[in-house]
This record gives structure tokens, sequence and C-alpha cells, in this order.
């Protein structure tokens, strides 16, 4: 029985069930189609043989402390000088979570007479952290580099005296979709502001080398770059890269930074391995672009519906109800196809991520998509 004092846990979860938006774990199974393991790297044979001559070197599990104690190893240090060099940037520092570091990035660097102008469909760690700021905020049209534009105009108007922050992701996780990355730090230079990309899906993927969209571009001192760890990378934990001043400042000022336990040394070893692969193994990218493309022309013969052009392929549901049901039927069939719900997306876009990854060939794509369409017809009737 519930008690008076967990009534109201017990309320919102009733009326989370009736707009079919109650969320519950679900164990893995059947064919990958939801992770973002693209390049495979989650259990890769040369990752896994880098954490364990870690652990002969004498390594430990845990980091015992947050950075700034004892939890500095030298394994954090390596990766960050790795990963400068291959992403270029001035400096890196690493998180254990991209979460946490796009809650540090936007809690810690806009200043009190700043603002912050972020594409209205940015992650939810970003939005985190831009609560948590001492700045204004105002979201901008998705990929609207127009509505960006006059955001930062009418904040000037108003009389704003600070620095603009322009906050987009590379590639969007729901939708699949770029940003005009070209376009917004060009109004990044004519506004002195600063452009913050999260290349959370694009990492390891696009970009020469892996390096992502932003590749050409992180060398700036106004570009801040996210890059996670536990995606295309296939271990965990996340990556900023920026100018050496920028990261020494959110290590003096990063709250999630300070006073967080530092991600285990084993980690950072397994990441600076990931990095090596994408250097040793560039077939494994355009072997991964082939399937994603061949993925994008099946869902438009198949279904009728546009390829994003990226691994993420989202099919539009509407309804929550329904985006529920063929997500089970298709994992009842043995693909693992999961439903996302508002407020993940906006309200009446309840959908299907299909992620493409290297855990699936032509044949299961295939495979999947007849499937669907079968199961779609099926759940409009």
């Amino acid at each position: 029985m519930t008690t008076e004092r967990l009534a109201r846990y017990a309320k919102t979860l009733s009326g989370l069930e009736r707009k079919g938006r109650r969320r519950a774990l679900a164990p893995q199974g059947g064919i990958d189609f939801t992770s973002n393991d693209y390049l495979g790297l989650a259990n890769s044979p040369r990752i896994n043989s880098a954490i364990a001559g870690a652990l002969e070197r004498g390594v430990a599990v845990g980091s015992g402390g947050s950075r700034l104690l004892r939890g500095n190893h030298p394994e954090h240090e390596a990766l960050e000088a790795d990963a400068a060099a291959f992403f270029g940037t001035g400096r890196a520092l690493y998180f254990g979570s991209g979460y946490t570091a796009n809650a540090a990035l936007f809690s810690t660097l806009p200043q009190r007479d700043d603002l912050i102008v972020h594409d209205a469909l940015i992650h939810a760690s970003a939005h985190e952290g831009i609560a948590a700021s001492r700045a204004g905020a105002v979201a901008a049209r998705h990929n609207d580099v127009a509505d960006f534009e006059d955001a930062i105009a009418r904040w000037r108007k108003d009389g704003g005296r600070g620095h603009p922050w322009i906050a987009v992701e590379s590639l969007y996780s729901m939708d699949g979709d770029r940003a005009p990355l070209a376009e917004l730090l060009g109004l990044a230079q004519r506004h002195d502001g600063f452009l913050v990309i999260d290349e959370a899906h694009a990492t390891g993927v696009f970009g020469s080398g892996g390096r992502g969209f932003a590749a050409g571009i992180e060398s700036r001192d106004n570009v801040i770059l996210l890059h996670t760890c536990g995606k295309a990378l296939g271990v965990s934990g996340a990556l900023v890269g920026a100018s050496s001043l920028i990261c020494d400042y959110l290590v003096n000022r990063a709250r999630s930074f300070i006073y967080s336990t530092a991600p285990s040394p084993l980690m950072a070893a397994g990441v600076r391995e990931a990095l090596k692969i994408l250097v040793d193994e560039p077939r494994r990218r355009a072997d991964f672009e082939e399937l994603w493309t061949f993925a994008n022309t099946q869902l438009t013969a198949v279904l009728g519906v546009e390829g994003s052009g990226s691994q993420i392929l989202p099919v539009i549901i509407g309804d929550n109800g329904r985006a529920i049901r063929i997500a089970e039927r298709m994992r009842a069939e043995g693909f693992d196809i999961r439903a996302i719900r508002p407020p993940t997306v906006p309200e009446g876009t309840a959908r299907l991520r299909i992620a493409i990854t290297l855990n699936v060939d032509r044949p299961a794509i295939i495979r999947m998509f007849d499937t669907l369409a079968s199961i779609s017809v099926e759940a409009a009737a």
C-alpha cells in the first residue's frame, strides 16, 4: 500500500502511464538497432587487451579521489595529451560522462553578462548546465542561423554587454541531421562570441580521420568541443577540447569536475586505444559509411521515409502508445528497437530511433525494414 508521503510520486508515475510516457528498463536482446556503438568497439579485442595490459602494469580500477586531490592519474594525463593531438585542440580535459561535461561547460564558462543561444533540440545535459548558468539563455529554431542571429541582435538592442555563446550539436541524436557549423562559426566571429559544439554522435564517425565535423576549426580560441567516449569510441567518459586557458579555467571553476571522483584510469587507457584504432583501421569507418548509406536507401525504398544522411534514422510515429506497441513488436521479432517519446522529443513526434552500427550487416538491415513495414501496416489497422 502506498503511504501518504509516497503518494505524490505514485501520482506522477500514474500520469506518465496515462500519457504513454512512463519508462522502464528493458534488457538487451535481439539484433542491435538501438545502441550508439557505431564502430562496434564496445567489445573490441584491442581495447580489452589495452585495459588488461594496464591492469598488468598495476593501474588501479578506481581513481581514489577527484582529479585535484589524489585522483589525477598518469593515464588521465596521457589520454588528454593524445586526445588534444588527435582532435587538434590546445588541450583536452577528461570527464566521467558527456552529461557531466556538458553540465560543466555551460554552468561554468558563460558569465553573468553573457547570452547563451542554444539550438531548440540540443541535448538535455546542455539544458542542465544552462539552467545552472549565471548567463541569460534563449532557444533558437533548429538549425536556423538567422534565428540565432536575431536572438543575439535582440539581446544587444536590449543592452546586452557580454559575449554570446552559440550552443549546438554537430549531429543531432534524435533526428540524425547536421548543424550548419560554418555559418554558425561566422556568426560567432561577427558577434565576438563563442561556439560550443557537441560532437557526441559524430566523434569517430565523421570528419577527417573520425575527428568530427568541427575538424578544421577546432584550434580557434572561441571554439569549444565535446567528444564523448562511450559512443563510437566504445568506452566511457567525455573529452572537452579547447584552448589551454579554457581548460585551466574549467579545472579551477567547474564544480562537476572539481567535486567528482575522477574516472577510472582503466577507462582512460581504453579511450587511448580507441583513438589509436581510428588511426590504424580507417577501413572500419569506410565500411560503416557504406552500411549506413545502404540503410538510408532501404528506409526510403521500403517505408517511403527520407533518410537523415547519417547513421541515426528516425521513423516518426506520432502517437506515444503506437510507438511503444510497434517497438515491442519489433523486439518480439528479434530486432532491438526502442520508442522515443516526449519530453526527449517534441510533443506529437514519438518515434522509433533506428541506429545503424557495425554490429549489424546488410541482410539484417533488409530483414529489419521488411519486418517494420509489415508491423507498421498492422498497427495502423
